[in-house]
């Protein structure tokens, strides 16, 4: 912990750090979000919670909580989108299955403006070419508002 960059330590949570990336030349980046991890639902899980400081980020950590207690409902859900979306007509059952069971929630990123975003990774490839990952957008009121793909 530094001065500059105190940490949070949240009880559920652990400990939440402000997020840097060093470069190769030894030049440290300082990101706008704190970073950490915790286990949901018995499965490791990456936070990003977006804030200068500790005041900005500690103020998402209630929403953060939220979306974690209602995950075991969330995966399914966004599982289920995902493959909704980037099907050419109606999924069957046993491809929401494969899904639910292939895709894995990797990170929960918490925005300022109340956001929530799901970060999944392809645990078998079979879904999304390598290098790919879908990605749930949770509005402000909790329900799934879109779904894209990052690289």
């Amino acid at each position: 912990m530094s001065d500059e960059h105190p940490t949070i330590d949240d009880p559920e949570l652990g400990t939440l750090t402000r997020a840097t990336t060093e470069l190769s030349d030894g030049t440290v980046l300082t990101h706008d979000w704190y970073a950490g991890g915790t286990v949901a639902h018995g499965a490791p899980l990456d936070l990003m919670v977006e804030g200068t400081n500790t005041d900005e980020a500690s103020a998402l950590l209630p929403h953060v909580h939220e979306t974690i207690a209602a995950l075991s409902v969330l995966r399914r859900l966004a599982s289920d989108t995902i493959v909704t979306a980037f099907s050419t007509g109606t999924p069957e059952q046993h491809e929401l299955d494969d899904a639910a069971s292939d895709l894995t929630l990797e990170t929960l990123e918490a925005s300022a403006d109340g956001t929530i975003v799901l970060h999944f990774i392809d645990s078998c490839g079979e879904h999304f070419p390598d290098g790919y990952w879908p990605a749930v957008h949770l509005g402000t009121d909790g329900q799934i508002a879109q779904v894209t793909v990052e690289s």
